[in-house]
């Protein structure tokens, strides 16, 4: 049985996909910006508020936070005074010992199997265009955990990577997605 293509729907879909695609305000990726009236992003440097940590902390998550925007928005990167704007600090890296075992170390102190480190960031959001999702001073957190077995120096760059990145990510649901 031949099945033929009915053209007035053919037409429709692809009409509707052009003014939904085309208005700029919603994508498939859950952005809600308005394209036409929000075209550029300041991101400032986010300062290390933090004593402990590699001495890069915060210029590794700025320039995180900034390939991330520009490479799941249009917005254009600018110096200062974005009609979107972002910045903040890092306020928290923390090392806790997690998971315990039953072995014991040379004190009689129960041994941790895991060490958990969780990095804190403060972040201020505005739109200048649409104040209705602005926030201020609001902290993102995540960890990661890695083993014993290893040092914090051998890995520590991995675990800032994978946490930065799900920082970021509830930065970016918080703020333009509006999650």
């Amino acid at each position: 049985m031949d099945k033929q293509h009915n053209p007035i729907l053919t037409i429709a879909i692809v009409i509707c996909s052009f003014f939904l695609g085309s208005c700029g305000i919603y994508s498939l990726s859950g952005i809600s910006l308005n394209y036409e009236t929000t075209k550029t992003i300041s991101i400032q440097n986010f300062y290390n508020d933090v004593n402990l940590g590699p001495a890069n902390l915060s210029q590794t998550f700025t320039n995180s936070l900034r390939d991330y925007f520009q490479q799941n928005t249009q917005l254009d990167l600018i110096e200062e005074q974005g009609d979107i704007q972002f910045e903040g600090s890092i306020t928290g890296y923390r090392l806790t010992p997690v998971a315990p075992q039953a072995a014991q170390d040379e004190n009689g102190v129960d041994a941790a199997a895991q060490t958990r480190l969780t990095i804190t960031v403060q972040v201020t959001y505005i739109n200048t265009k649409d104040d209705t999702f602005n926030f201020e001073n609001k902290n993102f957190s995540f960890f990661d955990d890695f083993s014993n077995d290893e040092s914090i120096t051998s890995v520590e760059d991995g675990l800032i990577e994978t946490i930065n990145t799900q920082i970021i990510q509830d930065v970016f649901n918080a703020s333009v997605a509006n999650w």
